[in-house]
């Protein structure tokens, strides 16, 4: 063989030999990559052959498969589409998957290693996908999402026992089911809802902080007491009314100028929801100290996962002494989702424990064993047994005496906070109505509401957490405990 022919030969051996190598890498060390990879049609086709595992809510399917015509055989369903959307997320053969639907779908398309298929080392056939069982109570969703009706807003249901998350509604809502396949009404679908300016695909319960207004105090309220700036929520504080913003002209005042504010207690001031005394507070305070006991409820945290994220609610920091004073009492650029101001509730009515909020229950195989299991998990102390116990205490008072008689319940003991938040430049739009409650029966079951509703329709002046939130809040209580 001559030198040419030999080099010619020793060049093509070599790409053959780097071939051979390449294609053994992508088949072995890359081939879960690109199995996984969503622009995969392949994953997508494997995905929709078989029906898909169901979420549950109350041990039922709010989930399900139908047959298609298409290559893509099966497309997901749902029941109540709009009423558990904000918990399911969806599931589209064209537009992918969120919240749960993604976050668990390798269990609910049967590629979860922990699913068993005696047969598959043979058949390679894949296993039969899992369930998804959630901790949603059908009765408290249902009374949350008709209690809303036509409004914008939110409202999530905690048991502060657990963290079980009982209830979480969005409105308004979408039906994931008319987008859930690949044809012609699926993209008009798709694309009315993505061009829709209610913004129905947002989950509001855990993905839109909002100020929180006048519900921030209790955390204001809780930083006083765990510092000792006061003892009890019976002693009076060093309170002017009017508050002048310190440093500034700016005078702080009340909704009402009748209230009995100047130099109320911590119990009177929350019944009347005193903004001159919480707003002193806070500057008393110092926005580290408020800092701190916020980030104890959860405050500033990025990773609080349900399994969903949730976005994080935010106490500003770098603010001057007047700054701090309209941030104690939930303005300035305070941000919170109604999830972590249920949070704060749900703290208080647990003797000061917080647990972690969960939406899963467990997940089980194709044939109903259970494979994982959730157990509650503790977020931390957030305030002391006693701090808890007199705040609880003063809550109730606003329910009975005070801003938060909407949320009475007969054979219920409740307590609750209002909030109006504003709004849009110079306090332009309309206020958004909070309203953050507990109830609690005779047997000791609790649970701990939280809702916002950022536009019921009504005219300005009528905007309040009593008048739009509370009768939500009680709905969705007196549907967990009655």
């Amino acid at each position: 063989m001559n030198r040419a022919l030999r080099r010619v030969s020793v060049f093509c051996l070599a790409l053959v030999l780097a071939l051979l190598a390449w294609t053994t890498w992508i088949q072995g060390a890359t081939a879960s990559t690109y199995q996984k990879d969503p622009h995969n049609p392949r994953v997508t086709i494997a995905k929709y052959a078989r029906p898909l595992g169901n979420i549950l809510v109350g041990a039922q399917p709010v989930t399900g498969s139908a047959a298609t015509s298409g290559n893509l055989k099966y497309k997901r369903t749902y029941t109540d589409g709009p009423l558990y959307a904000p918990v399911t997320g969806f599931s589209s053969q064209v537009y992918g998957s969120t919240q749960l639907e993604s976050l668990y779908a390798d269990v609910l398309d049967g590629t979860d290693s922990r699913l068993k298929n005696p047969a598959g080392a043979l058949t390679r056939e894949r296993p039969k996908g899992g369930d998804v069982a959630t901790t949603i109570d059908p009765k408290v969703q249902k009374a949350g999402y008709e209690a809303l009706g036509g409004k914008t807003g939110a409202a999530v249901a905690l048991d502060p026992a657990t963290g079980r998350i009982l209830g979480m509604v969005s409105t308004p809502s979408y039906d994931p089911g008319k987008f859930a396949g690949s044809g012609t009404a699926d993209q008009k679908a798709w694309q009315a809802l993505e061009q829709d300016e209610a913004k129905p695909n947002v989950n509001r319960a855990l993905r839109q902080p909002l100020p929180p207004g006048s519900t921030f105090k209790l955390v204001v309220a809780a930083a006083a007491l765990e510092n000792g700036l006061y003892t009890s929520v019976d002693q009076p504080t060093a309170s002017p009314d009017p508050y002048t913003l310190p440093g500034t002209r700016t005078v702080l005042r009340n909704e009402s100028a009748s209230a009995p504010c100047e130099n109320a207690t911590i119990r009177t001031a929350l019944q009347y929801s005193c903004n001159t005394v919480f707003g002193k507070m806070a500057a008393d305070l110092g926005q580290k100290k408020v800092a701190a006991q916020a980030e104890k409820f959860g405050f500033n945290d990025g990773k609080v996962d349900t399994p969903v994220r949730a976005a994080k609610s935010v106490y500003p920091s770098g603010m001057d002494q007047a700054q701090t004073a309209l941030s104690g009492i939930g303005q300035f650029d305070d941000q919170a989702t109604p999830l972590q101001m249920a949070m704060v509730v749900s703290a208080l009515a647990n003797g000061g424990e917080l647990k972690t909020p969960q939406l899963v229950d467990k997940i089980t195989d194709g044939d109903g064993n259970t494979i994982e299991e959730k157990a509650p998990k503790t977020y931390g102390t957030a305030v002391s047994g006693r701090t808890a116990e007199q705040l609880r205490s003063a809550m109730q008072t606003v329910v009975e005496k005070g801003t938060g008689s909407n949320a009475k319940i007969g054979g219920l003991t409740v307590g609750g906070k209002t909030g109006t938040a504003q709004h849009g430049v110079d306090n332009a739009g309309t206020p958004y109505a909070w309203f953050v409650s507990y109830a609690q029966d005779d047997a000791g079951h609790q649970v701990a509401v939280a809702v916002v509703v950022e536009d019921g329709h009504a005219a300005r002046n009528e905007v309040s957490g009593n008048g739009l939130a509370a009768p939500i809040a009680r709905a969705m209580m007196a549907a967990a405990l009655k």
